[in-house]
C-alpha cells in the first residue's frame, strides 16, 4: 500500500535511536504519514543483533518506544512523550540485513498523557513485534536542563513523497 509522506521529523545529535553523531545510534528516520501515523525507518547492522542474524529484542523495543513516543508531535509539536509503560509482543524473529519499518499511532489522547500502538513490519508485510504504551506529555524543559536547540535539528535527508507499506 502506498502512503503519502507529509513531513520528516527532526533528529538529534546524540539520541540512541536517531542520533546522527552517536556512533552507537540506530540512526532511525521518522516520517509523518497521512492518516495520523508515524513511520520509523531503520536498517539494522550486525552490531544490533542478539542471536546470529537476528535483531536484539531490546533494540526492537527501543525503536517502538521512540516511534510511539514521538507520535504525539504530529498533534502537538511542542510536547514530548515520556514513557510510563510499554508492553511488547514478539511474534517473529527480525532478520538483520535489510530495512525495517516501525509504524505507530495514538489511540488515546488526554491533557496529561497519551496511549499509542505500534508494530515493526517485515518487508513481506508480516508483523514481527507489536507494542502498546502510555506516555506522559511534557515539555523539553521539564525533561532536561541542556540547551536542546543545539541538539535537535531537521533531518538532513530529503523526505520521500511516498512510502510503500
Amino acid at each position: 500500500m502506498r502512503r503519502r509522506v507529509l513531513a520528516a521529523q527532526n533528529v538529534s545529535r546524540m539520541c540512541a535511536v536517531c542520533g546522527r553523531e552517536n556512533a552507537w545510534s540506530l540512526k532511525a528516520r521518522f516520517l509523518e504519514l497521512e492518516g495520523d501515523e508515524l513511520l520509523a525507518i531503520f536498517t539494522p547492522l550486525p552490531e544490533h543483533q542478539g542471536y546470529p542474524g537476528r535483531l536484539h529484542g531490546g533494540i526492537a523495543s527501543a525503536l517502538l518506544d521512540e516511534t510511539i513516543g514521538r507520535a504525539i508531535q504530529r498533534r502537538q509539536p511542542d510536547r514530548w512523550g515520556v514513557t510510563i509503560d510499554l508492553n511488547l509482543r514478539y511474534r517473529r524473529p527480525i532478520p538483520i540485513g535489510g530495512e525495517l519499518r516501525a509504524l505507530a499511532r495514538i489511540t488515546r489522547d488526554t491533557s496529561r498523557m497519551f496511549e499509542g500502538r505500534g508494530e515493526i513490519v517485515l518487508v513481506d508485510g508480516t508483523v514481527a513485534v507489536e507494542a502498546r504504551g502510555r506516555y506522559l506529555k511534557t515539555s523539553i524543559g521539564q525533561i532536561t536542563d541542556v540547551d536542546f536547540s543545539q541538539q535537535w535539528f531537521a533531518d538532513p535527508q530529503d523526505a520521500p513523497s511516498q512510502v510503500f507499506l
